[in-house]
């Protein structure tokens, strides 16, 4: 959930989508109780991207026979707490639920599923489309898309040979290894931290002690940046002050010692207000 971890999903995200992913932020991730008995929402993470749609990602670890439903009632409570009340339905989110699972759910011999929703004629078989208007009015190519996505990774199928990008953040996922020859999005960065995670305890002490005083290196090499400007700023203006008050000595109207130096009518007004000539 860390803005200086944003890098690892937004590249997990961009192999699963296909596209892209850049992270707006990370929302609260437990709904609102409305009602006593009302179920609360807990997902892992609840990413709002920078198109304004809303990804859920879950993991799940101990076996759960109703884990469809408790996918279905996740978008379902998202999509429900992020839409104000008096808005028109076109406001409605877009969802992704991204369900990563180590038990076998469901029947099937695949280990990534994708689950979208379309609405298909009984006697044509053509598949319901979007008129233009709504095209233009959702930004949307089809019906699919203003509905809910699943995706459900299966790792125990998977069975450990990386066919491409998105094989390599599954078996990351199965195994907690990264390999040297992984090129997916984000997995060199989420390589970066595992090995700190990995550290013992007085290692990692002794790194923490390490990036501290990198850090105070930085700020202290950022503050000298910052005072050795500010001392030439002022000695850049000290000297544009002489130059005014020598022409003003000399005669130059307040208009014109602002224009050779730079300063504003309204210092040069102070500086011969100082020397008297401002009458």
């Amino acid at each position: 959930r860390h803005k200086a971890n944003f890098d690892i999903l937004e590249g997990f995200l961009s192999e699963l989508l296909y596209e892209d992913f850049k992270i707006k932020q990370i929302l609260e991730s437990e709904g609102n109780k409305e009602t006593e008995d009302d179920k609360f929402n807990r997902v892992d993470i609840l990413v709002e991207n920078k198109k304004g749609e809303l990804v859920i990602v879950e993991i799940q670890n101990t076996r759960e026979a109703d884990y469809f439903q408790r996918m279905l009632y996740g978008t379902a409570k998202v999509i429900v707490e992020h839409i104000a009340e008096g808005q028109p339905y076109s406001q409605v989110k877009k969802v992704y639920s991204v369900n990563i699972v180590y038990f076998d759910l469901g029947q099937g011999d695949d280990y990534v599923y994708h689950g979208t929703t379309t609405f298909v004629g009984i006697h044509s078989n053509h598949e319901l489309e979007l008129s233009e208007k709504q095209k233009e009015l959702f930004k949307k190519s089809s019906v699919s898309d203003l509905y809910p996505e699943y995706y459900v990774i299966k790792t125990n199928r998977f069975n450990e040979v990386a066919k491409d990008t998105l094989d390599e953040w599954i078996y990351f996922l199965k195994t907690a290894e990264i390999k040297d020859e992984f090129t997916a999005k984000g997995l060199k960065s989420a390589s970066r931290k595992l090995d700190i995670l990995k550290l013992n305890p007085a290692d990692r002490k002794e790194y923490d002690r390490y990036m501290e005083a990198q850090r105070s290196d930085a700020s202290f090499v950022e503050t000298v940046k910052l005072e050795i400007t500010s001392a030439v700023n002022d000695a850049l203006k000290n000297n544009k002050a002489e130059i005014a008050e020598n022409a003003l000595r000399k005669g130059a109207t307040i208009a014109f010692a602002a224009e050779i130096t730079g300063l504003s009518i309204r210092e040069v007004q102070e500086i011969a207000a100082k020397l008297g000539l401002d009458k």
